[in-house]
């Protein structure tokens, strides 16, 4: 793979060129950005049907950099689709070319150390200059242990792992252990790959839940946790290709990103809605074909793509298990499957991490006549990955005093694009 590396301080002096850096307006598609830059159309003609469906996983807020001359005539966008991959518009000769690349960014450990003031969040903004980071140990901490308790004086120790594209930010920061020191007492607080904390490492992990309670007579019983429970988009699943932010297409010879997880099936194959929802889409989507969205509980999306026939109607309430239509070859597709893909909160995630997850039994109290108002320990499995090692990094960084990290004024000074020819 080639790497195309443009500096920035050379274009500005040499050609008066000028790098912006904003996000995505909600609702605007690629066709008004186009426009908005008197690009004809023909661009949107020539791409391929392949890579049509990637215009529709432009999202608001996604930040984006355009390169433009003194004149203000555009000579560069790099537009994300994904966290991993790109849209590169670019000026040449008497037009505009399209194509879709890797993101080139650098990925690094960083280290914080907070002493409270006021509360965690307003605290770590004071050291970090980075709302995100903020936001994320907040999030770790309300988990794991009663910020209320904190007090003046209190350390609040963590290291988290960030992204940076073109010198800034990229995606949300990642916490990956935190050490929090109230008077002479030490807690550890362990993070999931959803930013949860908690105080140790297991796999089992205790949260308390409200609930009520009968003061007459109780029973402790065992249930699981179905309902929360996601399916599978179909009976006997055969995976045939796994989700990847960027993923070497063996036709087109070049990175592409394929978000969702395809199943093989034959063709009039039922389509099982993965848990209870709403239709959110139902209708034909560029690549992907004939498409059912369902809105779930909690963030979540799942689409189904490459239908053969739709058996749902948009704003049609399913219920888990479901037909919502059958397997096909619609749209860009070289044999009947199934395409699943799967969101949180507007984000592509893998779906066989959530497919997969087991239901959790949990112990409950059975209970009749007057109720009262109690908190009930629960337990659900969690993978906390390479708790212990980043245990002792964090441990190495206290001891060694390092510095925390701040985001004002960190800058790169080249602007690097990924070719994936």
């Amino acid at each position: 793979m080639k790497y195309i590396i443009a500096m920035i301080l050379t274009m500005t002096a040499l050609f008066g060129a000028k790098v912006t850096y904003q996000e995505w307006e909600k609702g605007k598609t690629f066709s008004e950005y186009l426009a908005s830059y008197n690009i004809s159309a023909d661009l949107l003609e020539a791409i391929s049907k392949e890579d049509q469906k990637f215009l529709s996983e432009i999202r608001s807020r996604y930040k984006y950099y355009e390169l433009k001359n003194d004149s203000g005539t555009l000579l560069q966008a790099l537009i994300p689709i994904s966290e991993e991959m790109q849209i590169h518009l670019f000026k040449k000769d008497n037009g505009y070319r399209f194509d879709i690349i890797p993101i080139a960014y650098k990925q690094d450990i960083y280290f914080a150390k907070v002493i409270i003031e006021d509360n965690p969040y307003t605290d770590t903004f004071k050291v970090t200059h980075q709302a995100e980071v903020a936001k994320k140990i907040s999030q770790a901490l309300s988990g794991a242990i009663n910020t209320k308790k904190l007090h003046k004086g209190d350390e609040i120790d963590f290291i988290y792992d960030q992204k940076t594209r073109l010198g800034k930010p990229y995606v949300m920061p990642k916490i990956k252990v935190g050490r929090v020191k109230m008077g002479t007492k030490e807690q550890f607080v362990y993070v999931d790959e959803d930013g949860h904390g908690y105080k140790s490492s297991s796999k089992s992990q205790a949260y308390t839940v409200n609930g009520k309670k009968k003061v007459t007579f109780t029973r402790k019983v065992t249930v699981s946790s179905r309902n929360a429970r996601f399916g599978m988009p179909l009976r006997h699943a055969r995976i045939t290709s796994s989700f990847s932010y960027r993923r070497w297409h063996p036709i087109l010879h070049r990175y592409r990103p394929h978000h969702g997880t395809d199943f093989g099936a034959r063709r009039g194959t039922p389509l099982l809605a993965v848990n209870s929802g709403r239709v959110s889409f139902a209708g034909w989507m560029r690549g992907y074909g004939k498409v059912v969205k369902i809105r779930h509980a909690g963030g979540y999306e799942s689409l189904y793509a490459h239908q053969s026939r739709i058996r749902v109607k948009r704003g049609q309430r399913v219920k888990k298990g479901q037909i919502i239509g059958y397997v096909g070859s619609t749209g860009r597709s070289t044999g009947p499957h199934l395409h699943f893909g799967l969101m949180k909160n507007g984000r592509w995630i893998d779906p066989m991490k959530v497919l997969r997850k087991k239901s959790v039994k949990t112990s409950v109290l059975k209970k009749f006549t007057k109720y009262e108002n109690v908190k009930t320990t629960k337990y659900k499995q969690v993978v906390i990955k390479d708790a212990k090692a980043n245990q002792i990094k964090l441990l190495r960084y206290i001891k060694e005093n390092k510095p925390s990290f701040v985001w004002d004024g960190y800058k790169k000074i080249s602007m690097g694009v990924e070719d994936g020819k």
